[in-house]
C-alpha cells in the first residue's frame, strides 16, 4: 500500500469530527474488552466455586459442618451465598422456637430467592455496557462514514478538476470509521450472547440447588429423628 494511503496517515489526516468518532469507538472497544476479560474471570470463578461446593454438599457431611467450612474459608459468592442465606434463616427459625415446616420453609425459600436474585444481578453487571456498545458502535461508525464521504464530495464540488487521488483519502477515512465501529461492535455482541447464555445456565443451576436444599431442610423438619 502507498505510504500516503496508509491507515495511520489517513487517520492523522482525517477531519476533526471523524477523528473524534474514531477515538470514541476505540475507547468503546477498550471498555468492552475490559468488561469481557473481567466477566470471563468472574464466570470461571463462579462455576469453579459451584463445582467445588456441590461436591462437598453431596459428600455426606452435615449442613452445619458445611456452613462452618464456608465461613472459615470466607466463601461468599454464587451458590455458596444462596446456601448460606438459606441455612442462616433455617438456624434463626430454629433459635426462635419455630419448628413447624409450614412456618419455616417459606422464610427459608424467601431468603434463598433474595440471595439468588442478588447473585444474578452481580453476574449481569456490565452486560448492559456490552449490549450498548454492540448495538450503537456500527451506527457511530456509519456517522463517521457519512461525514467522511460528505467531506469528499464537498472537496469534489469545490475543485475545478476531480480525480480519484483527490477523493480517495476522504472515502478511505470514511471506511476506516466503519471498520472501527464493527471492530468495537462484533466482540461486544458475541460476548454479550455468550455471557447471557452462561447466566441462564447458572440461574438454572442455582434454582435446582435451592430446590434440593429446601427438600433436605423440609425432610429434616418433618422427620427430626431420621
Amino acid at each position: 500500500m502507498n505510504g500516503n494511503l496508509s491507515i495511520a496517515h489517513l487517520v492523522a489526516q482525517a477531519s476533526i469530527p471523524v477523528q473524534l468518532i474514531m477515538l470514541i469507538l476505540l475507547l468503546a472497544s477498550v471498555g468492552s474488552w475490559a468488561v469481557i476479560i473481567a466477566k470471563r474471570g468472574l464466570f470461571n470463578k463462579t462455576k469453579k466455586s459451584a463445582d467445588d461446593f456441590e461436591n462437598r454438599f453431596w459428600s455426606g457431611g452435615t449442613l452445619v459442618d458445611l456452613y462452618e467450612s464456608t465461613r472459615r474459608n470466607k466463601e461468599e459468592q454464587g451458590i455458596v451465598t444462596i446456601f448460606s442465606a438459606g441455612f442462616e434463616e433455617y438456624t434463626r427459625q430454629q433459635q426462635s422456637g419455630r419448628l413447624d415446616p409450614d412456618d419455616v420453609m417459606p422464610a427459608v425459600q424467601r431468603q434463598m430467592r433474595v440471595a439468588q436474585v442478588r447473585e444474578i444481578e452481580r453476574l449481569e453487571g456490565g452486560l448492559s455496557l456490552l449490549a450498548t456498545i454492540g448495538s450503537v458502535s456500527p451506527y457511530v461508525g456509519l456517522l463517521g462514514t457519512v461525514w467522511g464521504i460528505m467531506s469528499a464530495f464537498i472537496s469534489i464540488g469545490s475543485a475545478k478538476q476531480a480525480s480519484l487521488a483527490m477523493v480517495a483519502p476522504g472515502i478511505a477515512e470514511a471506511l476506516i470509521a466503519t471498520a472501527i465501529g464493527l471492530f468495537a461492535a462484533i466482540p461486544a455482541v458475541v460476548a454479550y450472547n455468550f455471557f447471557t447464555r452462561s447466566i441462564e445456565s447458572l440461574e438454572n443451576r442455582f434454582s435446582t440447588f435451592s430446590e434440593e436444599m429446601v427438600g433436605i431442610i423440609e425432610r429434616a423438619l418433618r422427620n427430626p429423628k431420621a
